[in-house]
C-alpha cells in the first residue's frame, strides 16, 4: 500500500512545506521526523478517577499506544469524559449519566476528526462510554478496535455494588445493621475494574464482541490481567492492519451484526439498558433496528447464563471458565449467530470461533441449549394503552410473568424512594414513577435505587414498578421502564392516578391501564406539561434535540 494510503487523514494534516507549522506542534508532544510518515492512530482512553470502572485505564492506554508504535504506527493518545452511575444514582446528579453517551460520542468524533486520525483504538470501562466510543467508530468510518476495560473482581462474601445498594433496603428495613452496612460499603469494591455482574457494562462489552468490534476475547477479561494487557497490545496491531485492508467499522455493523449482538445478550441474561444502546448505535451505523427486532430474536434465544443479577454468578467467575467465546460457539453451532459477520480480525465470526474449546465439564455458569434458564427473552418489549409506542421490562420468569396491581404514582424517583424506605409502598403496589423520560428527567435517570430499595425490603415479589425512565443493568424484579411516548410528552403513563388498576402481562407482551377512553380523554383535556426543569446548559440542550427511548434516545437522530 502507497504511503499515502495508510495515511489517508493525517497526510492532509502533516505532509507538505505548508504544514510546518502542523509538525512542529506535535514535534513538541513527541513526534520525531520518521513518526510523521505513519499511519497516526488516536487511542481514546476512558481514564479517570471517579470511578473504578476506568482507574486503570490510563495504563490500557498507554500499551495500546505502544503496540501501535510497535506494529509501525504513530500511537497517540486523548482523553474523554466519563461519569460514575455507581456514585449518581438515586440522586439530581445521575440526569447527567445518559447524556455522557452523547458528549463521549460527540468528543471523541471531534477529536479524532479534528487531529486526522487514519485509526482509532477505543478504550471503555463503564456504561455510558462504551456505546459512546461505538456510536463514534462509526460515524468516523475509519479502522477502529474497541478495547473493553475489564471486569471487576468480587468483593468479600461474593458482594458487589448491588449487594451495597440492596443493603440500604435491607437497613431500612432493619434486618441488616448499622455495622453490617458499612462492613458492605468497605468491601464489596476491592478495585479497578467494571461492576461485577452482567449488568450493562459487561453486556455493552459482550455485545460488542458479538458486533465484531472487538477482538475475541476482550469482553471476558479481568480489569487487572496480562490478558487485558495483551489485549491492548494486540488492539493497537489489529488497527494497522485494518488500515492495510481497507476494513472499515460499516463494513463490520451491518444488520446481522446486530441481530448476532441481541441473541447474545439474550443468552446472556443482559441489561435492558442494551436496547438503548444497540438502537442508538445502529442509528449510528444507519442499519434499521427496532423494538421489533428484539421481540422477533428474543422468540428463538433462550435465556442461558446464570448470572447476577438475576442470577448466581459473577463476570470474573465467567471469565475463569473461557468467557463468552464458548457460548458464542454454541449459538453460532446452533445456528443462532450469523457466521459470516465480519470482524475486526479481518475474519468472519465463525473463523474467529472455530478452534474455540466447549466450557469446562461440570462447571454451571451456562447452561446447555437443551436445559436453558428460561425459553425465550427475558428482554420483553410491551405495548398497549399505557405504552403505545412500547416499553421494555426485564422479566426472568423468577418474579412471575404477569402482574395485576393498582397504581401508587410519584412525578420523580426521590419521590418514590421516600416511600419505599418509608413503607408507604406495600404489597401489591405497581410503583409508577413518570416525568424521568429522555426529556421530562431530563436524562433518562436509572431507577437503581428504588428498585434495590424494593429488594431490601422483601417486596421484590409484591410489587412492579414502571416508569418513563430506565434501569441499571443490576435492577432486578418486576420492572418496566422505557415507557414511550414519555409522561413529557403527553403519554398515556402521565395520565395515570393513585388507585388506577394496571396488569402487566409478559406472556401476551402487554401493559394496560384498566380506565376507559373516555376517562382517559377527559384526564387528557385536563393534562398539562410541566414546565422545563433546566432551561440553560447541557441538561436542557439534551432536553430539545433527544428522541424517544423507542428509538435509543439519540440527540442526532436524522427525523428526530
Amino acid at each position: 500500500m502507497s504511503d499515502e494510503k495508510r495515511r489517508p487523514w493525517s497526510s492532509v494534516l502533516v505532509d507538505g512545506p505548508r504544514k510546518a507549522p502542523a509538525r512542529a506542534m506535535l514535534r513538541a508532544v513527541g513526534f520525531a521526523d520518521a513518526d510523521f510518515r505513519k499511519p497516526q492512530v488516536g487511542i481514546a482512553s476512558t481514564w479517570s478517577m471517579v470511578t473504578p470502572c476506568n482507574m486503570h485505564i490510563n495504563r490500557l492506554a498507554e500499551v495500546a499506544a505502544a503496540g501501535v508504535d510497535q506494529a509501525g504506527g504513530k500511537g497517540v493518545i486523548f482523553n474523554t469524559i466519563t461519569i460514575s452511575d455507581g456514585i449518581a444514582n438515586g440522586a439530581e446528579a445521575m440526569k447527567y449519566s445518559l447524556v455522557s453517551r452523547e458528549v463521549i460520542a460527540d468528543s471523541i468524533e471531534t477529536v479524532a476528526g479534528c487531529q486526522g486520525f487514519d485509526g482509532i483504538v477505543a478504550i471503555g470501562g463503564c456504561d455510558k462510554n462504551m456505546p459512546g466510543c461505538l456510536m463514534a467508530l462509526t460515524r468516523l468510518n475509519r479502522p477502529a478496535v474497541f478495547v473493553y476495560g475489564g471486569t471487576i473482581r468480587p468483593g468479600a462474601n461474593h458482594t458487589d455494588i448491588i449487594s451495597v445498594f440492596e443493603a440500604v433496603g435491607g437497613h431500612a428495613k432493619g434486618t441488616i445493621s448499622d455495622a453490617q452496612l458499612t462492613e458492605i460499603e468497605r468491601t464489596a469494591i476491592p478495585g479497578p475494574g467494571s461492576c461485577g455482574g452482567m449488568y450493562t457494562a459487561n453486556t455493552m462489552a459482550s455485545a460488542i464482541e458479538a458486533l465484531g468490534m472487538s477482538l475475541p476475547g476482550s469482553s471476558a477479561q479481568d480489569a487487572i490481567s496480562e490478558a487485558k494487557e495483551q489485549d491492548c497490545a494486540r488492539a493497537g496491531a489489529a488497527v494497522l492492519e485494518m488500515l492495510e485492508r481497507g476494513i472499515l467499522p460499516r463494513d463490520i455493523l451491518t444488520r446481522e451484526a446486530f441481530e448476532n449482538a441481541i441473541t447474545l445478550v439474550i443468552a446472556l441474561g443482559g441489561s435492558t439498558n442494551a436496547v438503548l444502546h444497540l438502537l442508538a448505535m445502529a442509528d449510528a451505523a444507519e442499519v434499521p433496528l427496532s423494538l421489533d427486532d428484539f421481540v422477533r430474536l428474543g422468540r428463538r434465544t433462550p435465556v442461558l447464563a446464570d448470572l447476577r443479577p438475576s442470577g448466581h454468578y459473577m463476570m470474573s467467575e465467567l471469565v475463569a471458565i473461557g468467557g463468552i467465546q464458548p457460548l458464542m460457539k454454541m449459538l453460532l453451532d446452533a445456528k443462532l449467530l450469523h457466521g459470516h459477520c465480519l470482524t475486526v480480525t479481518g475474519r468472519t465470526m465463525a473463523e474467529n470461533l472455530a478452534e474455540v474449546s466447549p466450557y469446562p465439564e461440570g462447571q454451571d455458569i451456562i447452561h446447555p441449549l437443551s436445559r436453558p434458564l428460561k425459553k425465550e427473552s427475558h428482554l420483553r418489549i410491551l405495548r398497549g394503552n399505557l405504552a403505545p409506542d412500547g416499553a421494555v421490562a426485564k422479566i426472568t420468569g423468577k418474579e412471575g410473568t404477569r402482574f395485576c396491581g393498582t397504581a401508587r404514582v410519584f412525578h420523580s424517583e426521590e419521590e418514590a424512594l421516600d416511600r419505599i424506605l418509608d413503607g408507604t409502598v406495600t404489597a401489591g403496589d405497581v410503583i409508577v414513577i413518570r416525568y424521568e423520560g429522555p426529556r421530562g428527567g431530563p436524562g433518562m435517570r436509572e431507577m437503581l435505587a428504588p428498585t434495590s430499595a424494593v429488594m431490601g425490603r422483601g417486596l421484590g415479589n409484591d410489587v412492579a414498578l414502571i416508569t418513563d425512565g430506565r434501569f441499571s443493568g443490576g435492577s432486578h424484579g418486576f420492572v418496566v421502564g422505557h415507557i414511550s411516548p414519555e409522561a413529557m410528552e403527553g403519554g398515556p403513563i402521565a395520565l395515570v392516578e393513585t388507585g388506577d388498576a394496571i396488569t402487566i402481562d409478559a406472556e401476551t407482551d402487554q401493559i394496560t391501564l384498566h380506565v376507559d377512553d373516555d376517562e382517559l380523554d377527559a384526564r387528557r383535556l385536563r393534562w398539562q406539561a410541566p414546565p422545563p426543569r433546566y432551561r440553560r446548559g447541557v441538561l436542557a440542550k439534551y432536553a430539545r434535540t433527544v428522541s424517544s427511548a423507542s428509538l435509543g434516545a439519540v440527540t442526532d437522530a436524522a427525523d428526530s
